[in-house]
């Protein structure tokens, strides 16, 4: 026979609470009384003592029926505005109630349940008006929350309470089904248009253009005030008569690569779900950063991938469980659309266990599709945010590096000195970062130097 043990628990569970009615300190108070005199009574043989502690005893189980009888039947709908926040944002959340029990819900209290991290108002009368003295009441309740940490939330269902008359007992019911609230990481605003070329090399956006050439051709312009002497294109200048430079038409499909360090690796033997605390900032910190970079980019027209050093969360399937690196389809983003795509999927990212033995085996077996990755692909700019990378996390980066045009990681304190020393001596450029607040600096920074080594 089937065991339908575990289901009927559930069903149990869940049945107990929509309908749960229970007595308040009032009613337990009359009960015990109830009890106590009616123990008494029976030993000193007392008839009307016997018949007031009867009442007692019966008062607060007659209101338990009368609410269990009559409960609260409402009908929920609930909309966000908006449906999607960053952390930090506020977002109202309607709900429309409409009343499908015979009587108005005279007394009635309301109260939502979203999951641990979203904060809504305390239990409330619900002020339900009857329209023209029909049986179905409705009302519309407001409130806002700010969530202070990005996630994909479930808020509701909501929960009506209702007593007796005499506030003996009251039910409980749920009413309406959860719904999603999706609240993305903050995004730091970075320098730089992102759009124009800018003059003297020294934006980052220079910086990219041209670490990813292309076909397109050169063309010449003008000799203006301030231009580098290094950028006169002498067989233009032959032939127009005149001083002119070079200047690379904008490309049209411009790419680059964010390596996001999903497994924080170099925490490996403390088990799945036992990451650190420490882990855990730096990990928000990480995310924060991918986002930041990424939306920049995406306003600057690129092509953006996004490939996990764990099991894909970006862009799930069944098969997307080894991680970018290994094997995984990296998720792309691309303009239009693609900034609000990219903060929605980082929004439910969490840290992820490495992959077992058998799932490493399974990536070697797969070395084509790790190989296409490395060797077919173009040179991307490539910034790494980095946790805690393990010794394999480092060589794959390593072995990555020869296709990043620039190699930028953006490491935390959490990463070890060998790791650092291992990427910086293949190419990357390792930068650390205490908080999102530095990351402009960092990428003045990064443009700067780069523009130094134009001149």
């Amino acid at each position: 026979m089937k065991d339908t043990g575990p289901a009927n628990a559930d069903w149990y569970t869940r049945l107990a609470a929509r309908f749960a009615t229970r007595l308040t300190r009032r009613g337990w108070v009359i009960l015990a009384a109830g009890v106590v005199l009616f123990a008494n009574a029976v030993l000193v043989n007392n008839r009307d003592m016997v018949f007031v502690a009867s009442l007692l005893i019966v008062a607060p189980l007659v209101a338990a029926g009368y609410v269990s009888l009559r409960p609260a039947r409402v009908e929920v709908s609930r909309v966000f505005r908006p449906p999607i926040v960053s952390v930090g944002g506020e977002s109202v959340i309607s709900l429309q109630l409409h009343n499908l029990s015979a009587t108005p819900l005279s007394g009635a209290w309301w109260a939502d349940t979203p999951s641990p991290g979203v904060e809504v108002p305390a239990a409330a009368i619900l002020p339900l008006v009857s329209r023209n003295g029909a049986t179905g009441d409705t009302v519309r309740l407001e409130y806002s929350v700010v969530p202070r940490n990005r996630g994909v939330y479930d808020v509701g269902p909501l929960r009506v309470s209702r007593q007796d008359p005499f506030g003996l007992a009251h039910s409980d019911r749920q009413a309406g089904s959860p719904h999603d609230l999706i609240v993305t990481p903050r995004v730091t605003p970075l320098p730089g248009s992102g759009v124009a070329q800018s003059s003297n090399d020294g934006s980052i956006r220079e910086l990219l253009r041209q670490a990813t050439p292309t076909s397109d051709e050169l063309i010449a312009r003008e000799y203006r005030p301030g231009d580098a002497l290094r950028r006169v294109n002498w067989p233009a200048t032959a032939r127009q008569g005149q001083l002119m430079v070079r200047q690379e038409e904008q490309r049209s499909n411009p790419e680059a690569r964010i390596v996001l360090d999903t497994t924080l690796a170099g925490a490996a033997g403390l088990g799945a779900g036992h990451v650190p605390p420490h882990l855990v900032t730096g990990f928000e910190l990480a995310i924060e950063l991918a986002a930041s970079v990424g939306v920049h980019l995406l306003d600057a027209g690129y092509r953006l991938e996004v490939i996990e050093l764990g099991a894909s969360q970006l862009l799930p399937g069944n098969q997307q469980a080894l991680g970018g690196m290994h094997g995984d389809v990296p998720a792309t983003f691309r303009a239009p659309g693609g900034d609000r795509a990219l903060l929605e999927a980082l929004a439910g990212v969490v840290p992820v266990p490495w992959p077992t033995r058998s799932a490493r085996l399974s990536a070697e077996r797969r070395a084509p599709v790790r190989a296409a990755l490395r060797n077919a692909e173009l040179s991307l700019p490539t910034f790494a945010m980095l946790v805690s990378v393990s010794d394999a996390d480092v060589e794959d980066l390593v072995a990555l590096v020869r296709h990043c045009a620039p190699a930028i990681a953006l490491v935390q304190r959490t990463v070890g000195v060998q790791a650092r020393e291992r990427l910086q001596a293949a190419g990357w450029r390792c930068v650390e970062l205490a908080g999102a607040d530095d990351l402009a600096d960092v990428w003045n920074d990064v443009s700067g130097e780069r523009g130094a080594d134009h001149d």
